[in-house]
């Protein structure tokens, strides 16, 4: 969506602000929805979790194109980030449910992989192909709703277990009260989810303004566009070899440290050096984009006393403080840029330098630092 921005902004009359919030609004029932969604999907399973919270979000997707005003549009872009809580934390946990300790980096490796494709594609021809041959923006929200829904109607025939007789501990469905009174009990958790906060806080500013950045400094729609699709392409690119080599050396933490350090080093390139240098800052920070979080959930479902039979609970958890995140941040920065774009970026750098600081206290959760290796879904 951030790449429709320009034209949503000109028909909405919003200024910078007002896309800032709006944007955030997606993130904002991660404040308090997440931990009740992931606490639903322990409770029905993730197959019926996804169905339902697919076709929700088609609807709710679909009604951004009816928007007149800033507050239609942020009400409608809310309800959108409720139904799309479940989507991400309810498919780890499947995948939880089907591969092994040294398979569940890779799996989660491939489905971030997916949801960086749609972010690639979405970003390339969204603004510059799709909204003009739809006949604008409104049009292709309803368009991108109907797949949802019917993404939904997909999940509702999905197998709900890995195969037949296997239903075991990790398919099992938990009451609330257990998983609540079990999850926030786990240090290791609230350490991912503070991670969390401020990596998905960075995310989500950069994301929701580099093309309106670009844009203000002279880059027409399609170069603009097109960075981003290179952030997000990047992404793709990285994130199945990163999840390979932590697989491999059995080690998360020093995969996560190396992502964030080069997420580091290509904000500090934008704050320093502005528009000059794009295209090597977006590549430095895109191509760890997915990974890392791809890794930080594999962390949470790989902690003990987790595993896939909690991870809707856990990921929930994570989810809520990652929402705080997401909506405070873009307004923040957006605000910041009106008195010097650079300061938008320092702010965003400063959370990513603090969300290294809070990984640091996060253990290993790995196969080799565990000194065992698991043998069929993560229990």
């Amino acid at each position: 969506m951030p790449v429709l921005f320009k034209e949503i902004a000109s028909d909405l009359d919003l200024n910078l602000v007002q896309v800032g919030v709006v944007w955030g609004m997606a993130s904002l029932p991660g404040l308090f929805g997440a931990f009740a969604a992931g606490l639903i999907s322990d409770r029905f399973g993730a197959t019926r979790t996804l169905a339902l919270a697919c076709l929700l979000q088609g609807m709710a997707g679909a009604l951004r194109g009816i928007s007149g005003n800033f507050i239609g549009l942020a009400i409608f872009m809310f309800l959108f980030g409720l139904f799309t809580i479940p989507l991400s934390f309810a498919t780890h946990k499947a995948a939880g449910q089907w591969f092994s300790g040294r398979q569940l980096g890779l799996a989660n490796g491939i489905l971030a992989m997916g949801m960086g494709v749609g972010t690639t594609v979405g970003a390339l021809v969204s603004a510059t192909v799709l909204s003009p041959w739809l006949g604008g923006w409104r049009h292709l929200m309803f368009a991108y709703g109907v797949i949802a829904i019917v993404v939904g109607f997909l999940w509702l025939s999905a197998r709900r277990n890995p195969g037949s007789g296997e239903a075991s501990l990790s398919t099992e469905t938990v009451p609330f009260r257990q998983a609540l009174s079990h999850v926030v009990r786990i240090r290791s958790v609230w350490l991912l989810a503070l991670f969390q906060l401020c990596i998905y806080g960075y995310s989500s500013g950069i994301i929701g303004y580099l093309p309106l950045y670009l844009r203000s400094i002279g880059w027409t729609p399609v170069s603009a566009d097109g960075a981003l699709t290179t952030f997000n392409a990047a992404s793709v690119v990285g994130v199945i070899p990163l999840s390979l080599l932590s697989d491999r050396i059995g080690r998360r933490k020093v995969v996560i440290y190396l992502a964030v350090l080069m997420v580091i080093i290509g904000v500090s390139l934008l704050s320093a050096f502005g528009g000059k240098i794009v295209w090597p800052s977006v590549l430095f920070a895109g191509v760890v984009q997915e990974a890392f979080f791809a890794l930080s959930i594999t962390m949470v479902m790989e902690t003990e006393g987790v595993g896939a039979r909690y991870a809707g609970t856990a990921l929930g958890l994570m989810t809520t403080l990652a929402g705080i995140g997401g909506f405070f941040s873009p307004p923040v920065g957006n605000r910041l840029a009106q008195i010097n774009p650079s300061f938008a970026f320092i702010f965003w750098l400063a959370l990513a330098v603090v969300a290294l600081g809070i990984f640091r206290f996060v253990e290993e959760t790995g196969w080799r630092k565990k000194g065992f290796h698991l043998e069929g879904p993560l229990k």
